[in-house]
């Protein structure tokens, strides 16, 4: 058991060690930088909106295609399966491809503004710059 305790101890020693060498290496977390910040707003505001449009434009299709409106809970037992089924399917992934489309669209925006790619470094990612900060 002796052991073990020290090994544990010279396990956590290491982690200390590696966290603390973290902290000062290129491409970290910059998380809590003003660029950083603003564009977590700036996108998350892009995939918000592109989100309710989404939602709108399929509620609107919905409407048209089955001459009924959208079920507002599909989870209720009052809703025939595939009602649900396909309204879920249908209006989750419009709103998924709309947020991705808004960000990545907000992210070719912010680079040009920029000449920064906000969703990844060259550091990190391991390729040449030119690669790298492509949208």
């Amino acid at each position: 058991m002796g052991k073990r305790a020290s090994k544990s101890q010279s396990d956590r020693h290491n982690n200390k060690s590696a966290r603390a060498e973290h902290n000062g290496a290129p491409g970290r977390d910059d998380g809590g930088k003003p660029e950083s910040i603003a564009w977590k707003i700036y996108s998350g505001v892009a995939a918000v909106v592109a989100g309710m449009v989404a939602r709108k434009a399929v509620e609107k299709a919905w409407v048209k295609a089955t001459g009924k409106v959208p079920p507002e809970e599909p989870e209720s037992p009052a809703v025939h399966w595939a009602e649900a089924i396909g309204w879920s399917a249908v209006s989750g992934t419009a709103v998924a491809i709309a947020r991705l489309l808004a960000t990545r669209k907000a992210a070719g925006a912010w680079q040009r503004v920029s000449e920064q790619s906000p969703t990844r470094s060259p550091e990190v990612a391991g390729a040449p710059p030119a690669l790298a900060t492509k949208a």
